[in-house]
């Protein structure tokens, strides 16, 4: 004991003459544990001074060697070599190791002298030959910095450039193990990437520490997507660990397991796919048949142009549908005063009328993707703008959800909760080897429910002496009935008459509501909601790559899927589906609770789609749920949208005050301003439902002009929650200064990776005979 005092006293003395004391390395005893290594942090009286980026400056690269730069690494000795003027031939440097203050555990700052990995040729560090003559990257407990040895002036100058390891052996342990794991990883190699993003600024990812875990003969150890500009070890904390996937995205475990897949991706989407009818056709006066057409006619296109998309777009597994980011602009459309007191055709006119908008728009769409403009617009779109617009589209319906499903709360009520039972308490239980109630949650809520409310109505429980629920609320003359009109309407599930109406077969086509009706002030509106469209999809592409362990796609490649939608969205416009078509925001949810990203399992649920959009029967029965239970699915539904839009700011500092000021007075406008905008029509009051009064401002908004139809437009816009979002956040971001590292810059994938490494995007390549006909088209990442 007096032996070890007086040695950690010696030491003080020396420190604080500034004399650098020498201090063993960091050499675990069991393992990475956090408590051992803050315990010699402490005993040899460590302090970090490493800052983010500061790896990749202090790194000895491997030119520097070639240059002449000898390194001479003995076992359990002292060798000193000069490489800068100043430095001690005695001292010793290890890796470096950062504390982090709250966690205890170690951040990965890289290497600072690269290691001889013998055999190891560069083309198996990752698997595929790319990334050579990249800097390697060591895991945190090999060895420390000698913090100690440090002078003022060796701080000042970097000169920890070039010191002594002492760790032969632990580094030829090490090498062995990276061998094995690159080995048996084909895709480990992104682990060294040098990334680039849309800006043209080089990323150094670092390499993840834990070793690659298996399921089902897939590796799943997520590696650096680029994300963290700044050298960032994009493991630290552990939140954004991809998902282990069952099935890849290029496998092929055989038909069945496909079709299995297939229906299992587009039944835990049911709740996006198939409820936006039942909220938009009645609205528009339409009737049941009505409602039941719809829904077919969006049903087919949903597996249309998932196709196109998985073939022709960024080809990765998303789901394409009818996207909550059109139902708010349509839903001011509709309610907009010309059309209130519309008595006959009133479904065909709107329709038409949205039909012209979005046509117009997803042309628009479609120019800004194809022309490569989309390109230099990434440069402007980071996770602190995706976040707020993502989270303003699903609070955009606060107003109507629950007062809309508040019209029969002994459905809604058990259907929300049950909902977050199956998702969160009983999501962990596997039956079968599945996880039952979290891929199915929606799906099977909906049916136990509806089951419970056919039991309801058939025991009477919405019956009033004198009351017929098939009348419509005008041909009530008495009293009584008028008050329960409601309570029947949302409540019982034998008031909808499309099962006795539709027919068998039936083949949706273009046009079937009648030509399409162009107007300018609807266009400009949908010119707009299209850009909001853009960044959700834009935020999709990154989250899904990453879950997948998928190499980021490049800037061409993300304007290829964003040109492909706005032409899949005048495909819903040509049919008629009230929507414009979008990647559904809720594909990444259905990628981590499923565990399958797979393009042939997409494509076979796709067709199926097809197949049942031909069934008319298949749409009445949809279109039967009560308006009650379809309201409390989507008031989930929209609360997921909120929160998948703030998991994006996992990606930036969530801790820096700019980014959490940025995204609260966003947020805080996009709601606050369009309530300003929407209390100017008082009047509606007396005419339309309470949920729909806000979305009737375009027609008595405070903007007035000598135009009116710039009137309609600009009322409209500024009362739709998504569009003062992004206007918010997009200047706000792209003014207010900040790191990239601290923004959370997406790090998109040059196109130089396509001609130095053509494996690297493989997944996203078009089809050989395709990508041949578009060899010319640099910008879209053919």
């Amino acid at each position: 004991m007096e032996g070890g005092s007086k040695s950690k006293m010696k030491e003080r003395v020396e420190r604080q003459k500034g004399v650098n004391p020498r201090i063993e390395p960091f050499v675990p005893t069991k393992g990475h544990d956090p408590r051992e290594l803050k315990s010699w942090a402490k005993r040899t009286g460590f302090v970090s001074t490493t800052f983010s980026g500061e790896s990749g400056r202090n790194s000895l690269s491997r030119r520097d060697l070639d240059n002449g730069r000898d390194l001479n690494v003995r076992n359990n000795e002292s060798v000193g070599f000069d490489l800068e003027r100043g430095v001690d031939k005695t001292e010793t440097v290890s890796p470096k190791i950062e504390l982090d203050p709250i966690l205890g555990r170690a951040r990965n700052r890289g290497v600072e002298i690269e290691p001889d990995l013998g055999p190891i040729d560069e083309g198996s560090r990752n698997g595929r030959g790319e990334n050579l003559g990249r800097r390697v990257e060591m895991e945190p407990d090999l060895g420390s910095i000698d913090e100690g040895s440090r002078t003022g002036r060796g701080r000042g100058r970097g000169e920890n450039l070039g010191r002594r390891v002492e760790m032969e052996p632990i580094l030829r342990a090490h090498n062995e193990e990276r061998k094995d794991a690159m080995n048996a990883n084909g895709n480990g190699g992104n682990s060294a990437n040098g990334d680039v993003n849309g800006n043209g600024h080089i990323a150094q990812a670092a390499a993840p520490v834990t070793e690659p875990r298996k399921d089902d003969g897939n590796v799943d150890e997520e590696v650096g997507m680029g994300e963290y500009p700044d050298g960032e070890d994009p493991s630290y904390g552990g939140w954004h660990q991809s998902a282990r996937l069952k099935c890849g995205l290029r496998e092929n475990p055989g038909l069945v397991p496909l079709m299995f897949y297939g229906l299992q991706h587009y039944l835990s989407l049911a709740g996006s796919l198939i409820f936006i009818p039942l909220i938009t056709v009645p609205t528009m006066g339409g009737s049941d048949k009505d409602t039941a057409n719809v829904v077919s006619t969006m049903l087919l296109v949903s597996g249309l142009t998932t196709i196109l998309h998985s073939y022709f777009g960024t080809r990765l597994p998303l789901v394409q549908g009818s996207s909550f980011v059109y139902l708010a602009p349509a839903l001011v459309i509709m309610n907009s005063e010309e059309y209130r007191n519309l008595a006959g055709h009133k479904f065909r006119y709107i329709m038409r009328e949205l039909q012209g908008a979005i046509i117009v728009g997803s042309i628009f769409q479609s120019f800004l993707g194809y022309s490569g403009l989309m390109s230099l617009f990434l440069r402007f779109i980071n996770p602190v703008v995706v976040a707020p617009t993502v989270a303003a589209v699903g609070l955009a319906f606060f107003s109507y959800g629950f007062p809309q499903a508040g019209s029969c709360v002994e459905i809604s009520l058990p259907q929300i909760l049950l909902i977050l039972i199956f998702t969160l308490y009983l999501g962990g239980i596997s039956i079968f080897g599945r996880r039952v109630f979290r891929i199915y949650a929606v799906p099977v809520s909906v049916m136990i429910i509806w089951a419970y409310a056919f039991f309801l109505t058939a025991g009477g429980a919405y019956n009033f002496k004198g009351c017929s629920p098939n009348i419509p609320n005008s041909n009530i003359l008495i009293d009584a009935c008028r008050k329960h009109a409601d309570t029947m309407r949302h409540c019982r599930t034998d008031v909808s008459n499309a099962m006795r109406t539709a027919a068998w077969v039936r083949i949706p086509y273009p046009f079937q509501w009648g030509v399409p009706t162009f107007r300018l002030r609807t266009s400009f509106i949908m010119v707009i909601v299209s850009l909001v469209a853009s960044i959700d999809s834009i935020g999709s592409y990154h989250s899904a790559a990453i879950r997948m362990n998928l190499k980021a796609p490049t800037p061409g490649i993300v304007s290829r899927g964003i040109g492909l939608e706005g032409f899949c969205s005048v495909l819903a416009g040509l049919w008629g589906t009230g929507t414009g078509s979008t990647t559904l925001t809720e594909n990444v949810h259905t990628i981590n609770a499923t565990k399958v990203a797979n393009r042939r399992a997409v494509q076979l649920g796709a067709a199926l789609l097809i197949l049942f959009s031909f069934v008319g029967k298949v749409g009445a029965i949809l279109a039967s749920i009560p308006q009650a239970l379809a309201a409390a699915v989507l008031c989930f539904i929209w609360a997921l949208i909120v929160a998948l839009g703030l998991s994006t700011l996992q990606y930036t500092q969530n801790a820096s005050s700019r980014n959490v000021i940025i995204v609260g007075v966003s947020l805080f406008f996009g709601l606050s301003v369009p309530a300003y905008f929407q209390q100017y029509a008082p009047e509606t009051g007396l005419i339309l439902p309470g949920y729909l009064i806000p979305y009737a401002a375009a027609s008595n908004g405070p903007v007035h002009t000598g135009n009116a139809q710039f009137n309609f437009a600009m009322n409209a816009l500024m009362s739709l929650n998504m569009v003062v979002t992004l206007l918010v956040a997009f200047v706000l971001d792209n003014t207010v200064p900040g790191s990239r590292q601290e923004r959370g810059v997406y790090v998109w994938s040059n196109a130089e990776d396509i001609m130095t490494d053509p494996s690297s995007l493989l997944d996203y390549s078009l089809p050989s005979r395709v990508a041949r006909c578009f060899h010319w088209a640099k910008c879209i990442g053919t």
